[in-house]
């Protein structure tokens, strides 16, 4: 659900009327900086923190970014450390208080359980990440574009705030990939006199789109695995690339063929409860997933255009109108994210969508949560991303082709919950826009054609109520 679309006012929506809301842990450092330089309005990142079991850490944060009243308009928002293999204190801090603020405001007010949700491609901050989430009780942990075979045996180990490794792919000179253990002690991190709260360990949920990859983390992962999401072509956000040679349409959109259509029987004979997700969100399709013996759906578009989401209220409202009029457009774009995934775009105008809006934006990689960590020739290890200069990137070993039509999402998907930065010539940073194909049919939320609907009532239709 982008960066701070499914936000925890979203979740906790959800949560609240007994479903399971599930907060993105896309970009949360981030996200968290740029709510406190903004003046934390309403106060709750504030009010978090004084439940942050480590006091002077989350005074270190405050005092990093928190400025009363918010920063003037024309004023860009401040650059914090990126994270890297060598573990540098300030931005595993940014990163452990922030995906504790983001679980504790959701579960705050209700004792129901909430989920959060992380891209395995982005694989920097999942310790740090993962640790803040468990300190704030987060009960399941969900994680696509990836395969993160580690991730049960990390969560086993920071249940009980022992030490933790994650694999870490690093691209070599020849083309290929080295893999660099990144170890994360949370007790380096606790402070003196401060008691350990108790951790439960989450569930842990990893989205597949084949059922030999559901076989796969079910054989080799190190740890539990206590679900599995499946994931179709029709989802939006990161799709799995078609199996097989990929081919595509004359729009240039990679065509997904039956290999492609999960074989729900085999999902069946694995024996774990699973969700079916990507074009689900409506009753029809739930019942649908019920009857093929699915313990739910994942529904990512329509609550993305509910008034609690996180999209700026402006863009949420030009796409329900869109889809209304029957002008709403979805590409599934294989260029636009540095991952290298096929990733659904939405067209709107005077976004990166548009060629025009996309070719004058002057590349930069100044957040850097898709960098590729590389081996450079001295042998020390480098860090590039497709989306930055072109130059810079084939200076680094990067190939050219590579890099043509990457998008800067790091960017693109803060300034689509409202906090874009602030260019040098005056102006910001735009949005790009994901949304799966069920866009099309955002009309069954819109009762008497008002384009406003509640998470509540998103729920309510699902359910055929």
């Amino acid at each position: 659900m982008g960066a701070s679309i499914s936000n925890w006012r979203l979740a906790q929506a959800v949560s609240r009327i007994g479903q399971l809301g599930v907060v993105s842990g896309t970009g949360l450092s981030e996200v968290v900086a740029r709510r406190l330089q903004d003046g934390d309005e309403g106060g709750h990142v504030r009010r978090a923190l004084e439940h942050f079991p480590f006091p002077r850490m989350a005074q270190r944060i405050l005092d990093s970014f928190y400025i009363p009243g918010g920063k003037a308009d024309d004023v860009p928002y401040r650059r914090h450390e990126m994270q890297d293999l060598e573990g540098r204190r300030e931005p595993l801090e940014l990163c452990i208080v922030s995906n504790f603020v983001e679980v504790f405001l959701a579960r705050e007010g209700h004792s129901n359980p909430v989920g959060i949700n992380y891209l395995e491609k982005i694989q920097l901050p999942h310790l740090a990440s993962l640790y803040g989430a468990l300190l704030a009780g987060v009960a399941v942990v969900v994680m696509g574009a990836g395969i993160p075979l580690a991730i049960p045996a990390v969560l086993s180990a920071l249940t009980e705030h022992e030490a933790a490794e994650y694999p870490i792919a690093i691209a070599t000179e020849s083309g290929g990939t080295e893999i660099f253990s990144l170890l994360f002690d949370p007790s380096e991190f606790h402070e003196e006199g401060v008691p350990l709260p108790q951790i439960g360990r989450p569930d842990f949920l990893p989205v597949v789109s084949p059922d030999a990859l559901a076989s796969i983390m079910v054989r080799k992962s190190v740890g539990p695995i206590d679900g599995l999401i499946v994931e179709g072509s029709l989802a939006g956000g990161h799709n799995a690339p078609p199996r097989g040679k990929t081919t595509y349409t004359a729009g240039g959109e990679p065509i997904y063929g039956l290999r492609d259509v999960a074989n729900l029987e085999a999902f069946r004979k694995i024996g774990l409860p699973f969700w079916l997700a990507g074009s689900f969100g409506s009753a029809e399709k739930y019942r649908e997933a019920i009857g093929e013996g699915a313990a739910g759906i994942q529904v990512g578009t329509a609550f993305a255009l509910c008034q609690e989401s996180g999209l700026v209220p402006d863009i949420r409202r030009e796409l329900v109108r869109k889809a209304l009029a029957g002008e709403a457009t979805i590409f599934t774009d294989p260029l636009a994210s540095p991952t290298g995934f096929p990733f659904k775009v939405a067209a709107l105008a005077g976004t990166l969508s548009d060629p025009d809006v996309y070719a004058q934006r002057k590349r930069v990689c100044d957040l850097g949560s898709l960098r590729q960590p590389y081996r450079r020739a001295d042998g020390k290890i480098g860090y590039r991303c497709p989306a930055e200069p072109i130059a810079a990137y084939v200076a680094k070993g990067g190939r050219e082709e590579d890099a043509v039509g990457r998008k800067c999402l790091c960017n693109a998907l803060i300034a689509n919950a409202g906090m874009p930065q602030r260019l040098p010539d005056g102006g910001e940073e735009k949005c790009l826009v994901t949304m799966g194909d069920d866009l099309v049919a955002v009309e069954r939320f819109c009762s008497d054609g008002n384009i406003d609907f509640t998470a509540a009532d998103v729920v309510r239709v699902l359910l055929g109520a």
